[in-house]
């Protein structure tokens, strides 16, 4: 089978014909691989389309909890949303279209497993819908997110997530102290491509209140959160 009979059938899995197939394909296109072919244009791997589709699926998921009925408060939404939009409720429903299936991985992060890690999978997933919006709009990414992400929206408000999202947490803690600034920086990348680790610092009203390490930027923000939750419990 040739991966363009492949990217086919993920395409019907997903529910959406692309335009511009180069975008999926640049989606599902993991730095180590772009690395491995000597490919180091920014655009020719899937860290900027994750950016993007970090930022959309936070919208459509914040539009869609402001609006279901009967009406939640601000605080049920924000701690729905993070569990919605979270590294393991991503990669899961990447897994339920088969996903991983269908990364390009660098040899090193094959040997290690890559389209095993939730973090690659959520990280694609989040390109993948930053894709389909570039390619369409956004009336038709809401549509196919609000499809993708139909069972971890309904394990969500039946309240059976059982994700702990200390960033969330930490969040609701502090806001009942006043008005906060909370902010996560990546202090540090170490390692290769394929293995890399992330230093992540939480800063309260600029005062850094914990720190964390992961092998994505979005575990080691938890863990961070989780020490300063942990201070402030």
């Amino acid at each position: 089978m040739t991966i363009n009979e492949k990217l086919d059938i993920l395409q019907k899995d997903i529910g959406y014909q692309f335009k511009n197939s180069k975008l999926l394909r640049v989606s599902l296109t993991h730095k180590s691989y772009a690395y491995e072919m000597k490919n180091t244009d920014k655009n020719s791997y899937n860290e900027r389309l994750e950016y993007l589709g970090d930022a959309i699926l936070e919208h459509i998921t914040s539009d869609f909890l402001f609006n279901i009925k009967p009406a939640i408060d601000e605080g049920n939404m924000t701690k729905k949303r993070a569990e919605i939009v979270c590294e393991k409720s991503l990669s899961d429903a990447f897994r339920n279209i088969n996903g991983e299936n269908y990364i390009f991985l660098g040899k090193c992060e094959i040997a290690t497993n890559g389209s095993t890690k939730d973090a690659i999978l959520a990280d694609a997933f989040e390109a993948l819908i930053g894709a389909i919006y570039i390619d369409s709009d956004f009336v038709t990414v809401k549509k196919i997110t609000l499809k993708l992400l139909e069972e971890q929206i309904s394990a969500s408000l039946k309240g059976e997530t059982k994700v702990t999202d200390y960033k969330t947490l930490l969040q609701e803690i502090l806001q009942k102290k006043g008005t906060i600034n909370i902010q996560y920086n990546v202090v540090e990348e170490t390692g290769p491509d394929h293995d890399k680790s992330f230093f992540v610092e939480v800063l309260l009203e600029n005062v850094r209140v914990g720190t964390g390490v992961g092998k994505s930027r979005k575990q080691a923000e938890q863990k961070a959160a989780e020490v300063a939750y942990a201070r402030y419990n």
